[in-house]
């Protein structure tokens, strides 16, 4: 059994013999990006499991170890990470957690803090914290983030967003039920056994290979029989973790409706543009401006394929970051990054643009950031575009979800409304 050792502060390190023993859990949030992310951490070494419990205990945990004022994405994540190590399913002095932490000023940054109190509370505070950032807050020996780890992880997040994007514009209309998701499952096996050959990373590789993957979708036959179109924004961890949104895409579905969730590489762009406007804004580091401005670079470049291949076959591609950017200028100032910012104001607009003007506004109960970027936001989006048709909806421990579900069902039938009159016009 690795030893176990601290740093200065009393902090419990994950170290290099830890990296041979133990097992690293990690959250769920988008499945399909994250499934595909996981491997990459694989393919360096780690024993990884993503965690995807689901059901109302999970929330009860979480209220029994941390502060039922706390963010409800922290309620979940830490309950999920407690309520698997009581699961008995894992050798507790082999296990380790990661959880993310991007250093900003929404209270994610802190989530790692109330884990390790969490922990300790539980009697299980021998379990080491990995935190996974880009901003050197916390290191450790055992788990390094390189520059080709980066590069590899921003790899599978194109693959993940692309196959996210196809798979919600195909699985509506399909004839034979279930092939969309088949599409998945097989590309992210194909992918999977790439990464581990070192393969599908290199640019003219996953360039190909996403149009490949653009291309096996557009064979899918469909019925292209008329459907309400709803967006989803919000908060990071309620817009797409099914844990946090009741299972939100699902209950779209059912209402016979074309989902769109804007992929996680927008809000990728958006971190690492903040670095860039913070250098505008109040000055810095001009060496630091270059180095953050290549990595923003590649990001686009990656965006710029998904966005070349996916709309070769005739769908609609992911927004472009630029333009979604540019859409909020004069109406958002651009120094309101806290949480997802000014970027749910944009996606909002962005949607409507696109086709998709009737959304769902996912917000954790008194996350301020997202009820002033997207709540306080929706009368003037209104007056920017009238097609824009929101409701926002609060997750909590407390919130019944039937109730969340009768509202988003009053936007949907605005939205068939609306589209009855653009049938009558057309």
């Amino acid at each position: 059994m690795a030893k176990l050792e601290y740093d200065k502060t009393g902090r419990l390190l994950f170290t290099k013999e830890m990296k041979d023993e133990y097992t690293i859990l990690l959250p769920m949030m988008a499945s399909i990006q994250f499934r595909l992310m996981r491997n990459v951490f694989d393919m360096y070494g780690y024993k990884t499991e993503l965690l995807e419990t689901s059901g109302p205990e999970i929330a009860q945990v979480g209220l029994k170890y941390v502060h039922n004022d706390t963010c409800y994405p922290a309620l979940l994540v830490i309950g999920q990470f407690i309520h698997a190590l009581q699961s008995g399913k894992y050798d507790l002095h082999k296990t380790a957690l990661m959880i993310t932490q991007t250093g900003g000023g929404c209270r994610a940054s802190n989530y790692i803090h109330l884990l390790r109190k969490a922990l300790v509370k539980a009697g299980l505070e021998f379990v080491p914290v990995i935190s996974l950032n880009l901003s050197g807050l916390e290191k450790n020996s055992g788990f390094t983030l390189t520059l080709p780890m980066i590069r590899r992880l921003v790899g599978a997040l194109v693959y993940g967003d692309t196959l996210m994007c196809l798979s919600n514009q195909t699985k509506p209309y399909e004839v034979n039920k279930g092939e969309s998701m088949a599409l998945v499952k097989s590309w992210s096996d194909r992918l999977t056994d790439m990464f581990k050959k070192g393969r599908a990373f290199a640019a003219k590789e996953q360039e190909a290979l996403l149009d490949r993957i653009s291309r096996d979708f557009s064979e899918i036959r469909m019925n292209r029989s008329p459907k309400i179109k709803v967006g989803v924004v919000g908060e990071i961890y309620v817009k797409y973790a099914p844990l946090g949104n009741n299972n939100l895409e699902q209950f779209l579905a059912d209402q016979g409706c074309e989902v769109c969730v804007p992929g996680i590489m927008g809000f990728a762009l958006f971190k690492v543009d903040n670095r860039l406007e913070d250098i505008k804004l109040y000055g810095g580091n001009r060496i630091k401006y270059k180095v953050v401005k290549i990595l923003y670079d590649y990001l686009e470049k990656m965006e710029s394929m998904m966005i070349k291949c996916t709309s070769k076959y005739g769908f609609t591609p992911p927004g472009k970051y630029s333009h979604t950017k540019e859409l909020v200028k004069g109406v958002i100032g651009y120094g309101s990054k806290m949480g997802e910012g000014w970027l749910l104001t944009a996606e909002m607009l962005e949607l409507t643009e696109t086709g998709y003007p009737n959304i769902v506004c996912t917000q954790p109960f008194g996350c301020l950031p997202n009820h002033i970027n997207g709540k306080g936001m929706i009368r003037k989006i209104k007056s920017i575009d009238d097609r824009a048709n929101i409701v926002a909806i609060d997750y909590d421990p407390g919130a019944p979800r039937v109730n969340q579900e009768n509202r988003i069902k009053l936007m949907l039938a605005v939205a068939k409304e609306n589209m009855a009159k653009e049938q009558e016009k057309a």
